[in-house]
């Protein structure tokens, strides 16, 4: 899978990017992740990428050309055009179930925003979907990228050890995750569940999932319904 991020602080993207997992994975080749600088696509003399917004209102609004103008020089040898995707709090949210649908896609290109985000014209002529983080605003597009670019990577093949990894994880498979533990098995006064040590693995699962039921009841109680509602149609 390759991700193309077009940001105006592409150190900024590549500080987080090269670290941990996904920076592993990016020098071991299981993934690839390009960061770019919108300013470098600019014809301004001073790199200037913004202007203020028609019909009047506070702040500036990126403008298409520059944008445009590195999307298709960053997809000029690719074979099809990638799925563009603009990070905007207008979107759609994104989900697990999100994150599985991009891994489907070859090459992705992500659009930072800024400022008072960008030319509606630009969305209009390369986006294939906005999408947000949360029902929050931010100051620019690039840790709703780096969000989308972790979710998505950590799935691809190689990146983490084994597919387990990511499937008993919360939002996978509709619940959340349940409670895990490590040693020692008592610290300041509070044991390890004894069914963890017991051995006995259905016990383990069975108290694993019950765990996540009840969490999932508890913090998210729409998820919790759509699980139930889910399972009664498969039974």
């Amino acid at each position: 899978m390759r991700i193309d991020i077009a940001t105006l602080f592409p150190e900024m993207c590549e500080r987080v990017l090269d670290e941990s997992i996904i920076g592993r994975a990016r020098k071991a080749g299981k993934i690839t992740v390009n960061c770019h600088n919108i300013r470098e696509w600019s014809t301004d003399k001073h790199r200037r990428v913004d202007d203020t917004t028609y019909g009047g209102g506070m702040g500036m609004l990126m403008q298409a050309e520059p944008i445009y103008r590195c999307f298709l020089d960053i997809t000029k040898d690719m074979a099809e055009k990638p799925h563009t995707i603009y990070m905007s709090p207008k979107g759609k949210l994104f989900t697990q179930q999100k994150a599985k649908e991009f891994l489907t896609k070859e090459n992705i290109f992500i659009i930072c925003g800024h400022y008072e985000g960008v030319d509606q014209r630009i969305i209009d002529k390369i986006v294939d979907e906005e999408i947000s983080v949360g029902d929050y605003v931010l100051t620019g597009g690039e840790l709703p990228a780096l969000i989308v670019t972790d979710a998505v990577s950590r799935l691809c093949e190689g990146v983490l050890s084994a597919n387990v990894c990511f499937e008993d994880e919360s939002h996978y498979n509709g619940l959340l995750e349940y409670p895990q533990y490590t040693k020692p098995e008592e610290w300041e006064g509070m044991k390890v569940p004894p069914v963890l040590l017991s051995g006995h693995h259905k016990n383990i699962d069975d108290w694993r999932m019950q765990k996540s039921l009840e969490i999932t009841q508890k913090n998210r109680p729409d998820m919790y319904e759509r699980y139930i509602l889910e399972k009664e149609k498969k039974d």
